[in-house]
């Protein structure tokens, strides 16, 4: 999204123990501002972002697939259900938090049959394991839907809007 957004980053792997910052907070939003938070603060440097979302569905709340079988059990969890997906984006100078925003969208996802889990897999995976949801609404991963009730971005992964207006307001993109 940055890349598409034209603005110049350095990719960093952050240093967080995810399950460890999640224990204890019930809200998806929290866990998604939280993570997302220690992320950018985890990464030493003059401007660092970072980025989370969370998935939840029937008051359930999904990590990443373990594996492909664990990503069909997610699907055929997910089917004739709606999800919630949540994500935060977070802005750290020099240690310190100095911004975040978080936001959510609505995904119905329409009833999905074991054919049609099976076929998905087939195309789209590994790459969806490495998603919350288990779907790259840019790929195949749209077909899981009947409607959706969101910001784009939100659901690619981070609320991009928002960033880039923190961004322009601290001089750091052109205005």
């Amino acid at each position: 999204m940055l890349d598409a957004a034209g603005v110049e980053y350095e990719a960093t792997r952050p240093q967080v123990d995810e399950d460890e910052l999640k224990l204890g907070i019930a809200g998806s939003s929290e866990v998604a501002q939280r993570l997302a938070a220690a992320k950018a603060l985890s990464v030493l440097g003059e401007w660092v972002i970072g980025s989370d979302s969370v998935v939840e569905v029937a008051g359930q709340r999904f990590d990443k697939p373990r594996d492909r079988a664990d990503a069909a059990d997610h699907l055929r969890f997910f089917s004739g259900k709606t999800m919630r997906l949540t994500s935060a984006v977070a802005l750290a100078r020099g240690g310190t938090l100095d911004w975040s925003h978080v936001e959510a969208a609505i995904l119905e996802v329409r009833p999905l049959s074991n054919g049609f889990i099976n076929a998905y897999l087939d195309a789209e995976w590994p790459e969806v394991g490495y998603t919350v949801g288990v779907f790259r609404l840019e790929g195949r991963g749209v077909q899981l839907f009947e409607r959706i009730d969101g910001n784009h971005f939100t659901i690619l992964g981070m609320p991009l809007i928002p960033l880039l207006g923190a961004l322009r307001d601290r001089g750091l993109i052109p205005a």
